[in-house]
């Protein structure tokens, strides 16, 4: 079995909610996962020296739009895959491939949106773009939708689902919460479309009434995709549907995102808070968009800065039903190396997030496997540079 050592680590966050930073430590992985942390093996067959920096895990972006492999129609843009991972994202959520030029978004019928997710899962899911994690293929759900068509769906192996152009007027006659149930019975989560209309103009509002009335797996963009509902909704969606998770995107009201982390910290809920950058869109393709999410939440909501990277990893990936985000034994070996830029007041890559500063990447790791090492082409270098030692 091939090993790794990553030494020389002077914070290291696990991706979990409470769970107090790691100092001084290393990190041993073996075959693509996380062996140990802590100890060092015998004989390690290469050996990076992480300078002291701050270990993470990757970035789960919980809300991509994804089209066709590292193509995006939303701004005719090529790569952008690849720019996201020279941010720190190693696993993306996709909330549907809705930019797919062509598709009729006010027309929708279900063999559509089922045969869109299954090609989307079979093409640009099995790829690992530029080594990220896709998980694409997630089916929109429409108005006529059967039991079987879920079955089909497992087949495929799509394992997301999303209420974004659905007819809100046949809230009352159970078909919503009939899909919702259906998904739950075959490990399907499914996430709702919130607030006001998105770029395409064709999605449906959705404030409290609907959303508590569906009672999806996740709220998206709750404080906003762009635009959110009111305050008053957007509390009660979060103490009147204690179970689900709660969504924050790069497309945000900022204002808004303040009222959701408030509620969530004053009931001690962190752990339902997930992140996306709800991109390739209007808001266009940013590579360092979650990262700028930890910023955000870390030095203006009063996040703590290693549950921030935790809703940033951990929640994000469990919440959406997936292995990931989290750096213990046996985990996948997904993690970023990062820290203050030079001219930072920051010591460490937490203290450069609860200062709002972005970090430098110096390596960015994918199932135990370099994406790079040395520093990002998307971030400003941080004051040391990670190198391996040995075997490299």
């Amino acid at each position: 079995m091939a090993t790794t050592l990553i030494e020389n680590i002077g914070v290291l966050a696990t991706g979990e909610i409470g769970v107090a930073p790691l100092r001084d430590t290393c990190l041993t992985v073996e075959d693509g996962v996380v062996a140990a942390v802590g100890s060092v093996p015998a004989r390690p067959d290469r050996v990076l020296d992480a300078a002291g920096l701050t270990v993470i895990p990757g970035l789960v972006d919980g809300h991509v739009h994804p089209s066709f492999g590292e193509w995006t129609p939303a701004q005719d843009t090529i790569g952008w895959i690849g720019n996201y991972a020279q941010g720190g994202t190693t696993t993306m959520v996709s909330a549907g491939e809705l930019h797919v030029p062509g598709l009729p978004l006010d027309e929708l019928t279900p063999a559509l949106v089922v045969s869109l997710a299954h090609t989307s899962r079979a093409t640009s899911g099995r790829l690992r773009p530029s080594g990220v994690k896709l998980h694409a293929g997630t089916v929109l759900l429409v108005p006529g939708m059967k039991e079987a068509h879920f079955d089909q769906l497992v087949a495929a192996e799509v394992h997301q689902a999303k209420f974004i152009f659905y007819d809100w007027r046949r809230l009352g006659d159970g078909e919503a919460q009939d899909y919702v149930r259906w998904a739950r019975e075959r490990n399907i989560t499914v996430k709702i479309h919130s607030g006001g209309v998105s770029r395409s103009g064709s999605s449906r509002i959705a404030g409290h009434e609907v959303v508590t009335a569906v009672g999806a797996d996740v709220v998206a963009h709750i404080s906003g995709g762009p635009i959110p509902m009111p305050d008053e909704e957007i509390i009660g969606v979060i103490d009147d549907l204690p179970g689900c998770a709660v969504e924050v995107c790069s497309s945000m009201n900022y204002r808004a995102t303040t009222v959701v982390t408030g509620q969530l910290l004053r009931a001690g809920r962190l752990d339902r808070l997930t992140l996306g950058t709800d991109t390739p869109g209007g808001t266009g393709v940013i590579p360092r968009g979650m990262l700028r999410n930890v910023c955000f939440l870390a030095s203006v909501c009063g996040v703590p800065p290693a549950d921030a990277v935790a809703c940033a990893t951990g929640v994000t990936a469990s919440r959406h039903r997936m292995s990931a985000g989290v750096l213990r034994e046996g985990m996948p070996a997904d993690l970023v190396v990062l820290g203050p830029v030079e001219g930072s007041q920051a010591a460490d890559g937490l203290e450069s997030f609860a200062l709002g500063d972005l970090p430098g990447l110096s390596a960015v790791f994918v199932d135990g496997s370099p994406l790079f090492v040395g520093r990002s082409a998307q971030t400003p270098p941080p004051r040391r540079l990670a190198r391996w030692t040995h075997g490299g």
